[in-house]
């Protein structure tokens, strides 16, 4: 399972990193929003600890942001900020759950599980954009209600773009998840082409985005 830290207190996100490592946790841990931004642009991550006072940025508005984009992985908001007001405007804006400075790391480990269980048992197994619809169990793939043949590869693809959609997907990423260890990204232009050929035409219009010299995006 992997932990996104955002967290600019240097001794405490090492602290956190180290902790949740030694759990067995692949951690990372950065600073700023800028880096936060950066780093969920290139990886997927289970769970995000989010501070909220950040140096070039509020955190609160960097998780408005990430909900409004369709970003959807769970957020612990870990910050000194303990009200009430705090806690409930937090949870309004999307944090999945909410603890505050200081606390236990026991206590921030258990937060944590919950989270996990929790994304375990509510994990899609059929998801639904604009006109396309896979099925995750079933491995098929319907555009307007009509099956579409996809090779596994192709399939592995789409996947991909649909737990992310609107998303801004680097090259490097999507290459190293579909065909990992494999450093040469032009598989990923020829693999792309046939996708689109098999799902544009029939929708009648673009699916995806090509962000030269970046990557791709489901819109």
């Amino acid at each position: 399972m992997k932990i996104l830290i955002v967290e600019d207190q240097q001794r405490l996100g090492q602290f956190l990193k180290q902790g949740l490592s030694e759990c067995a946790y692949t951690v990372c841990w950065v600073g700023t929003c800028r880096e936060a931004r950066d780093e969920l642009a290139d990886t997927n991550y289970d769970v995000i600890i989010l501070d909220l006072s950040l140096p070039d940025g509020d955190g609160l508005q960097l998780l408005a942001e990430w909900r409004r984009s369709g970003f959807n992985e769970a957020v612990l908001i870990l910050s000194a900020r303990d009200t009430v007001e705090d806690r409930i405007k937090g949870l309004d804006i999307g944090a999945d759950d909410y603890l505050p400075k200081p606390f236990s790391f026991d206590e921030l480990l258990a937060h944590v599980r919950s989270l996990l269980r929790r994304q375990s048992t509510v994990k899609q197994t059929v998801i639904t954009h604009r006109c396309v619809r896979i099925d995750l169990l079933g491995h098929t793939v319907k555009l307007k209600e009509q099956p579409v043949n996809l090779t596994s590869r192709e399939f592995a693809l789409l996947e991909i773009f649909m737990q992310n959609a609107g998303r801004t997907l680097t090259r490097s990423y999507i290459s190293e998840r579909i065909w990992p260890g494999l450093a040469d990204t032009n598989l990923l232009d020829v693999y792309m082409s046939r996708l689109r050929n098999k799902l544009e035409a029939g929708l009648g219009e673009p699916l995806f985005k090509t962000l030269r010299g970046v990557g791709y995006q489901l819109v």
